[in-house]
């Protein structure tokens, strides 16, 4: 047999244990040593099949002692048209705030780890947030996590006026109810969304685990207060097949 025929079997073989649920997802995918005995090949051409596996989104690539391992391929669903509207579930014991409560529902287990700098603006962030150019702000990066795999970037600009000395500034998941903005006296009146779909940068697709090819989405959002400054510019950068984004709106 040619090389290529020996790597597509061990290849067709695990895609089948998959897609039957034998390697469930979240399941460790074996290691290259184990499924070269089992399969009677190289090292190498197993990797190549694995190759071929992560780059169709079945498996993750493993990084250090953490193996490949089966991905869970369910989307996230989002009601754009309500999250973050009317009542919110923060819970600050927990450190849960709005987006954790909608992962939670799903059954999925979220985890954030943040990020907080002050900076200077750079014009993009400056003109969402009606500032001078190079005026301070308030950056808070979160990488979100779901069931241990990263699945959204989001950050968030304050003007620093607004944001210094309060829990936006704590490098820790926080959860205050009714939204962090609201209870230091800034709420969110209004908001304009703006989505894109574009292909990720190598940073992007590197903290996202992303295979080849695969676009995200981008979702920003401007927040106003109730002088109809803002408030809050945000940028999230999703996998565009981990999310589904759901609209419902009136038509008559």
């Amino acid at each position: 047999m040619t090389d290529q025929t020996l790597w597509e079997g061990v290849y067709s073989a695990l895609r089948q244990q998959i897609e039957a649920g034998g390697l469930p997802p979240g399941a460790d995918v074996p290691r290259e040593l184990r499924l070269a005995e089992e399969h009677g090949v190289s090292r190498q051409t197993v990797r190549a099949a694995l190759t071929k596996l992560q780059q169709e989104g079945l498996i993750t690539r493993g990084r250090g002692s953490r193996g490949r391992q089966v991905r869970d391929r369910r989307p996230l669903w989002w009601k754009l048209s309500e999250f973050e509207r009317g009542s919110r579930r923060d819970d600050g014991e927990k450190g849960h705030d709005d987006w954790a409560a909608g992962v939670t529902d799903q059954g999925r287990e979220p985890r954030q780890v943040v990020s907080v700098s002050i900076e200077a603006a750079v014009p993009e962030i400056s003109a969402a947030l009606e500032l001078s150019d190079g005026s301070l702000v308030v950056r808070r990066q979160r990488v979100r996590y779901v069931d241990g795999l990263p699945f959204q970037l989001s950050t968030s600009w304050f003007p620093e006026d607004i944001a210094r000395d309060t829990p936006l500034m704590e490098k820790r998941d926080v959860a205050v109810a009714g939204g962090i903005l609201r209870s230091i006296g800034h709420p969110q009146i209004w908001g304009r969304d703006v989505i894109t779909v574009r292909m990720p940068t190598p940073a992007e697709a590197n903290q996202l685990d992303l295979p080849m090819g695969t676009p995200v989405g981008q979702h920003s959002r401007t927040g106003y207060g109730e002088d109809g400054a803002p408030v809050r510019h945000m940028i999230t950068v999703f996998p565009g097949d981990r999310h589904c984004l759901v609209y419902e709106l009136e038509l008559s």
